[in-house]
């Protein structure tokens, strides 16, 4: 049984008629707000029901951790976000112990160790109801689950991001080896813990280093490319659906010419998304070169491009124009 079919009978509100076919999750994507190409449907499809986690990468702002959003959305499962950073490690993925309530039971512990061993008949029996009070510190009730515990405690499924994969080092990676091809990790003092419903798993990554063989073997991969301007204006039009066409059609093409330049950072589709909105916002029903110069820091994030993009602003509105 898959993933799927394990959370649809644990879950009634799971949506499943989504994911019968690529096209039906298309569509069912669609339906919650995310244009997607039949590539990555294609890719999600077979990730999900061949219960492998999806490596999906491109650069920063094409859609890749609103893909798990919109999976969880669409399936009606709880998400579950690990952040990645340089310094990552097993305590904050995975759990970590809680050292105040541990550092209070050793206080009950002491004010009671008199009276607990007052009648042991000797050395041997003392000792063993220390140990048998020790072993109460590295228990579930001082245990706090971090995302990667949390989500294989999930019974009944869940999508599990793993957001910036690139960031973490590679000591991380190592460690999410068997998290990534079991469902399970091993807690020295608890023994293996195993997902009951494997999680859907997605890492993002921004390409800011490479990462290492053996965990791109365990993943389905994905790579989420700038969209035709043709898949550009219906993610607009699903975004911001009050848009005017005209107006969809002209600052689509502006950005597309944007990024035919050398610029330090090209506009993504959600810079897109939210130059759409600014232009609304600013009661724009068509392109002019003054509204561009004004909004042009929504789209541009450093200031040399600005200076390069502004005395062109003319020009590319023209061929903004003759986008197909």
């Amino acid at each position: 049984m898959t993933i799927l079919a394990q959370a649809a009978n644990a879950s009634p509100s799971m949506d499943s008629d989504s994911f019968a076919s690529v096209d039906a999750l298309v569509e069912g994507l669609a339906s919650v707000g995310y244009i997607a190409s039949r590539r990555i449907a294609t890719a999600l499809y077979m990730s999900v029901h061949l219960q492998k986690p999806i490596l999906v990468e491109g650069v920063a702002g094409v859609g890749k951790t609103e893909l798990a959003l919109s999976t969880a959305t669409l399936l009606g499962l709880p998400l579950i976000r690990m952040q990645c950073y340089e310094g990552l490690d097993e305590s904050k993925a995975l759990y970590e112990w809680k050292y105040g309530k541990q550092l209070l039971y050793t206080q009950i512990l002491k004010d009671r160790m008199g009276a607990e061993l007052a009648d042991a008949a000797g050395m041997d029996e003392a000792m063993e109801r220390l140990h048998g009070m020790g072993d109460m510190f590295f228990s579930e009730p001082f245990l706090e689950p971090r995302p990667l515990m949390k989500a294989l405690r999930e019974d009944d499924g869940c999508v599990l991001l793993i957001d910036e994969i690139d960031k973490s080092d590679e000591a991380f990676e190592a460690f999410l080896l068997e998290v990534l091809s079991a469902y399970q990790a091993s807690v020295p003092e608890l023994g293996v813990i195993k997902a009951k419903t494997p999680p859907i798993v997605f890492l993002t990554s921004n390409n800011v280093r490479d990462l290492g063989d053996a965990l791109k073997r365990r993943c389905l991969h994905l790579h989420i490319p700038l969209p035709e301007a043709s898949l550009e204006r219906r993610i607009v039009a699903s975004r911001v659906p009050n848009i005017e066409e005209r107006l969809t059609h002209q600052l689509v093409g502006f950005v597309h010419a944007l990024r035919e330049m050398d610029l330090r950072k090209s506009p993504s589709i959600s810079e897109t998304v939210d130059w759409a909105r600014a232009l609304i916002l600013m009661h724009a029903d068509s392109l002019d070169a003054a509204m561009v110069r004004d909004t042009l820091n929504v789209i541009l994030k450093y200031e040399q491009d600005i200076q390069m993009v502004e005395p062109q602003v003319s020009e590319l509105l023209r061929t903004a124009q003759t986008t197909p």
